[in-house]
Order: structure tokens, then C-alpha cells, then sequence
């Protein structure tokens, strides 16, 4: 698998962060969770991404450059990886021949075609991961997972499996990404946080994405995932006007992916059923 690069501190922060990940070249949700962030007062210096700007959707270029022109942080994820070194595959990690590889040979060729040398140049400047405190918790933001940057780990993931990942990151909590599903768990009283993606549903049934926000007070850190709601009808729109692969134009409709090869059973089970909103204090 591929490996993670290295580490930046972001330091202490102060009030409210939001994360999310996967804008995966969708400019409608993009624009969608910076005016979110905006209307929270959450600033550019506490809204972090945790990488994969670029994949499935219709607008690679402009949605790196509307992230980069914000100012927030962003992790790279293993899309960014590839494009930098300009590999012939996504390093998404699916199974060779899988329904997943072969949707992504069509939208990974398309992004790599519009990824120009400045912008891939970028990406290959992208922090691996982030450590930043907040409410005096050491926290890690990664791609994937401490171990892998392009590891799936979904809500059914047992406790001793999140344990050592958070282990191996040296800290109090990792906030991972990559599987698109948002979910939140204290192990140990250790965190771990998927913030969810914005840029595809959740595999719900709806066409919603998902970011969260962390908030230190007195009782601890109050963790909140929030649905994202974006105009999915125009950047699939989109999808289909650029020729890209019809499931993933679908899926932001349908809100149900096109395949579920990289799933556990336990997800696939869950296909279809719609999420809320989650929270807890830490």
C-alpha cells in the first residue's frame, strides 16, 4: 500500500475546527462546505481536508484551485499521491478487474488529463498528514489510516483494529478518511473521526455529503457530524456533459454507489439507509 509522507504541525487551535474529506472534483460541494465554514466563523486556519480533492467528479482543476485559493489545510490523499507522480492509477487500492478499478480508470485518465505539472506540483507538496491540539488532546489527521494512507476503514471496523491505529500515530486520536462514511467512535478514551466526504454520498440513499466539527469546552470536545446539503443535480449534470462514468453521475442523485467492491458486508447491508446526524463529547 501505499505509504503516508511527512508529518506538519499545525500547533494549538483555538475554537471550532472543521474537517471534511473527499471533494473528489465536485465544485458544487466544494463551494457548498467553505460557505459552511464561513457561515460557522469557523477561519481558513481551523477548516482542514483530509485529502482527495480530485477523483470521481467533473471539475478537478477548478476545485484544486478554489481549495488552494481559500487557504484551508489539506492532507494529500492517495488520489494526490498519484497524480504528482504521475502513475497510471489511482492508488485508491481496489482489486485489479473490480467493477470499482474499472469506473476508475475512466475518471482517474479524465483528472490526470486535466491536472496540469503546476497543479500536480502542488499535490506532491501536500503534507502526508497534520497533528494539531485541541481542549489539550493530540490529534492526527490522515488520509486512510495511520498504516496506510489508502486503508478502508468503515463504522464496522471492531475496537482493536481503531486501537492500534490510533496507537500508531503517537497521539490522543486520529481523524482518517477515505471510506466515505462518516462515523465517530471513543476507543480506549481514545478518538477516532471520520469526518465523511462532500464531494460523494454516503452510500445512504441520499444525495447528501458529510463534514465535521470539533468544539473544546469545558466538558471536553464536542464532536458533531453534520449532513451537507449542495446542489447534486448540477455537478452531476456536470458529469454527464464531460463524458465521465454514468454510476458515480447516478450516485449523486441515487445517493447509493455503483459498486460496493471495497465494502464490508456489514456496509453493503446498510446501502440505502439514510444517516443522522452524530455527535458526542470527548
Amino acid at each position: 500500500m501505499p505509504s503516508q509522507s511527512a508529518a506538519h504541525d499545525l500547533g494549538p487551535l483555538d475554537g471550532s475546527v472543521l474537517l471534511f474529506g473527499g471533494p473528489y472534483g465536485n465544485l458544487e460541494a466544494t463551494r457548498a462546505v467553505l460557505a459552511e465554514a464561513a457561515r460557522r466563523g469557523i477561519s481558513p486556519a481551523r477548516t482542514i481536508c483530509s485529502g482527495d480533492v480530485v477523483a470521481y467528479c467533473a471539475d478537478p482543476a477548478a476545485t484544486v484551485d478554489l481549495l488552494r485559493a481559500a487557504g484551508i489545510h489539506i492532507v494529500a490523499g492517495n488520489v494526490e499521491q498519484s497524480l504528482a507522480a504521475d502513475a497510471g492509477d489511482c492508488g485508491c487500492g481496489y482489486a485489479e478487474g473490480s467493477a470499482c478499478d474499472r469506473l476508475a480508470r475512466d475518471w482517474y485518465g479524465f483528472a490526470r488529463a486535466e491536472i496540469d505539472r503546476a497543479r500536480a506540483e502542488w499535490m506532491a507538496a501536500l503534507p502526508g498528514s497534520f497533528g494539531f491540539t485541541l481542549g489539550g488532546r493530540r490529534l492526527a489527521v490522515v488520509h486512510g489510516a495511520p498504516s496506510a494512507i489508502n486503508r478502508y476503514l468503515f463504522p464496522s471496523a471492531d475496537d482493536a483494529t481503531l486501537a492500534a491505529e490510533i496507537a500508531a500515530s503517537g497521539g490522543d486520536g486520529v481523524i482518517g478518511g477515505h471510506s466515505g462514511v462518516p462515523f465517530v467512535r471513543v476507543v480506549e478514551g481514545k478518538l477516532w473521526l471520520n469526518a465523511g466526504v462532500i464531494g460523494l454520498p454516503a452510500n445512504d440513499g441520499t444525495p447528501r455529503g458529510w463534514f465535521a466539527v470539533m468544539t473544546p469546552g469545558a466538558d471536553g470536545v464536542a464532536v458533531d457530524i453534520h449532513a451537507l446539503d449542495y446542489d447534486h443535480r448540477a455537478a452531476a449534470a456536470r458529469m454527464r456533459a464531460r463524458g465521465l462514468p454514468e454510476g458515480y453521475a447516478r450516485a449523486l442523485e441515487s445517493g447509493v454507489w455503483p459498486s460496493h467492491d471495497a465494502m464490508t458486508d456489514i456496509e453493503r447491508a446498510a446501502t440505502g439507509r439514510p444517516l443522522s446526524p452524530m455527535s458526542l463529547v470527548w
